[in-house]
């Protein structure tokens, strides 16, 4: 399975209001060796779905939680396909906060990303290109 497909199937997983959570957000964040138990779903999860999407499939991951440990992940490429990553600021561009997830398309102005966390659910989402800070190419187990 592709990342884009994988990230697909995932399509729609929403976060759950008040005490309860979503046991698949939860899943994502437990399979990084966080204990999502202690986390919930309301925590910034972009991240996590997006660790989830390549460990699960066998690509290299951040392991982190935080968006902007995807600018380290892979190689940088100027020409994105569908299922690279996608790392957007938020806030400002030299602030610590970001946004990631995988690249469906783009237009002149706008990047739609396929992604966790956007509307609190997994949803593709169009961002306005200027907040890009880059595109990441992720290498499976056996490529370089």
């Amino acid at each position: 399975m592709s990342l884009i497909q994988k990230a697909l199937s995932q399509y729609g997983v929403t976060e759950v209001d008040g005490k309860v959570d979503n046991p698949q957000i939860i899943k994502y964040f437990d399979v990084l060796g966080y204990n999502g138990t202690k986390l919930h779903d309301e925590t910034a999860w972009c991240s996590a779905f997006v660790n989830w999407v390549a460990k699960t499939e066998n690509y290299t991951y951040s392991g982190k939680l935080n968006a902007r440990s995807w600018l380290n992940v892979g190689e940088s490429t100027a020409v994105p396909a569908q299922g690279d990553v996608v790392i957007l600021w938020r806030d400002a561009p030299n602030s610590w906060k970001g946004h990631v997830g995988f690249f469906v398309k783009q237009t002149k102005r706008y990047v739609y990303i396929l992604g966790g966390n956007q509307n609190n659910r997994v949803s593709i989402k169009a961002y306005p290109k200027n907040r890009i800070l880059d595109y990441r190419k992720l290498f499976g187990h056996g490529e370089s």
